[in-house]
């Protein structure tokens, strides 16, 4: 089944295109890096894919596991039905500080109960145990007592997938989830999230900085440039060569210091795209 499927998607905010006759789908059960430069449009696409902004145009839309939630530039009556399916990883963490971890966990259930128990704060046993289950997993199990704000940066973006899994969500989307963190913090927070790809088969989107990392951890890549998608494919053909050629210097951005190249057995293959122009030969 097809869990994402972004049809002829454009944006523009005052002068500047920031997407472009943008279309690609995500199977279920895939982990996919979404890497650019900056301004290249990732986040504004994860934006649109979360329901957080409309795009252009009357044949632009947007399904997730086959239902509609955008066309045409406006947002259809089915989103609401699958809003519970996605959850959105930020950069920021978006933990509330005062709080325990959690009760910031127990948050990701909200959906999932009665309303009036969740305005009181009023989680059962069930949820509780549910959210530690999911500390546990994403290793600071021992941390649930802890005010937020006592957390590092890592930790911080741990929860945040914690409370993803508390919220059963079949969608997750991560907006550069490592690009405050630390190397060895980014690697623990990009380990929990290959994990729950492969125990939990959770379509997995999360767009990147460092395509050493897309190289490590994702089977597949979509490359982003100026609003356009220039790339589609295996995540191994990213060699720093080839980035070069989609990138020109902006691939500076894109490579971690005396990062490691995948080389490829063979050049890969051309991806035709209609937004590619020029670089459809590459």
């Amino acid at each position: 089944m097809t869990a994402i499927r972004v049809t002829r998607l454009s944006k523009r905010f005052w002068n500047t295109q920031a997407l472009s006759d943008v279309s690609f789908t995500v199977e279920a059960g895939e982990m996919v890096a979404l890497i650019g430069a900056s301004g290249s449009g990732k986040s504004t696409l994860i934006r649109h894919i979360a329901g957080l902004e409309t795009g252009e145009g009357e044949g632009s839309g947007i399904s997730l596991f086959g239902t509609p939630v955008q066309a045409g530039g406006r947002m259809l009556k089915g989103a609401k039905s699958v809003r519970g399916d996605v959850s959105v990883i930020f950069q920021q963490f978006n933990l509330v500080h005062r709080l325990s971890v959690l009760t910031n966990v127990l948050i990701g259930a909200l959906g999932r109960i009665p309303r009036w128990r969740g305005t009181l704060g009023l989680f059962g046993a069930r949820e509780k145990a549910k959210a530690r289950e999911a500390l546990e997993r994403v290793g600071i199990g021992h941390a649930g007592a802890q005010r937020a704000s006592t957390l590092s940066g890592g930790q911080q973006q741990r929860a945040a997938i914690a409370r993803t899994l508390v919220q059963g969500a079949r969608i997750l989307i991560a907006d550069e989830p490592i690009a405050s963190l630390d190397p060895a913090s980014a690697k623990r927070v990009m380990d929990v999230l290959a994990s729950i790809n492969r125990d939990d088969k959770i379509t997995v989107l999360v767009s990147l900085h460092q395509v050493d990392y897309a190289r490590r951890y994702f089977p597949r890549t979509i490359a982003m440039r100026d609003g356009r998608i220039v790339y589609d494919g295996p995540s191994s053909a990213l060699t720093n060569e080839f980035l070069s050629e989609l990138y020109g210097s902006a691939s500076e951005e894109l490579l971690l210091p005396d990062a490691p190249a995948a080389a490829p057995p063979r050049r890969p293959e051309p991806v035709r795209h209609p937004s590619l122009g020029a670089l459809e030969a590459v």
